[in-house]
């Protein structure tokens, strides 16, 4: 089978680019793949692309799939497929409907239904792999913010961190934050021998893949439900800390179900037992997806 051109539409958002490169480079793991990342263009300029059927990209080759997620990508998705053919899979709910779209890949909170187009997978796609080189004495701790998922609390959150850090002697953790962090959250976080604090601004690129490879264990806010399938993904066992929830919630939800199924453990569950839920069976989804792919290509072909 010759190589894959798999075109990967960015709207320059970590997230979003996140997810497209996760099925891309899940699809060049299964077979032979070519990835091309391409800039998506503005509405108007993709619009007049799509109408007049012009390419957003002479230079790159054929493509036979293209990839987006996030609702800039669209209009230039459609477009490359009009003038340079291939089938254009879309991640997460399109704006726009999804009988547009070749196929559509979408996370269960999205609250749609699969079907011969459609596959829903167990949150957003990734890129982590599953870690062999844990460390059982290292662990990681992520700070989202304010979000309309939960009700922050940054006093809650941090009365949780002092109680982990006080349960675990055997462990040195790691912290991080995001954008979304109150700015005073880390001026009011006391100083601990076994917690190294680095904040988002102070990350590379690669650091937060790395820090997932090497911890056996991970605490996250429940309103960073991406970085909780990142985690799951990786093979760390995971907890998540409490915090009052938006009972309308998609988010919430996710998180809800993800803790029925003893995929996470809820901190106050983690204080009742003092251990986390094993995670012995990492998410895989990226890799799921691209399988499902590749079968309906064969069909197609």
């Amino acid at each position: 089978m010759p190589a894959l051109n798999v075109w990967v539409i960015s709207d320059g958002k970590p997230g979003h680019v996140n997810q497209s490169l996760g099925l891309a480079e899940a699809l060049a793991w299964a077979t032979p793949a070519r990835i091309h990342r391409l800039t998506a263009l503005p509405a108007w300029r993709a619009w007049l692309m799509l109408l007049f059927k012009i390419s957003p990209d002479q230079t790159q080759p054929v493509p036979d799939l293209i990839v987006g997620a996030g609702h800039a990508t669209h209009l230039t998705l459609l477009a490359a497929r009009r003038a340079r053919g291939g089938r254009a899979v879309v991640l997460m709910k399109p704006s726009l409907p999804r009988r547009w779209f070749d196929l559509c890949i979408l996370p269960q909170h999205d609250g749609v239904a699969a079907d011969a187009h459609t596959l829903v997978t167990e949150g957003a796609l990734n890129r982590i792999r599953p870690s062999s080189v844990r460390n059982p004495e290292r662990g990681l701790i992520l700070i989202g913010g304010v979000s309309s998922h939960f009700e922050w609390d940054s006093d809650a959150i941090q009365v949780q961190i002092k109680s982990i850090l006080a349960r675990t002697p055997g462990m040195h953790w790691t912290l991080t934050t995001s954008r979304r962090t109150p700015t005073d959250f880390l001026s009011i976080l006391p100083a601990h021998p076994r917690l190294t604090v680095v904040p988002h601004t102070a990350t590379p690129p690669d650091w937060l893949p790395d820090q997932f490879a090497h911890s056996d264990a991970v605490w996250v806010t429940p309103d960073s439900a991406s970085m909780v399938y990142e985690a799951l993904s990786a093979g760390a066992d995971v907890g998540v800390f409490d915090l009052p929830v938006n009972p309308r919630s998609r988010v919430g939800w996710a998180i809800s179900r993800l803790a029925d199924a003893r995929r996470i453990t809820r901190f106050a569950s983690w204080c009742a037992h003092e251990k986390l839920n094993p995670n012995t069976q990492p998410l895989a989804e990226a890799d799921r997806c691209a399988a499902w792919i590749l079968e309906w290509l064969k069909k197609k072909n």
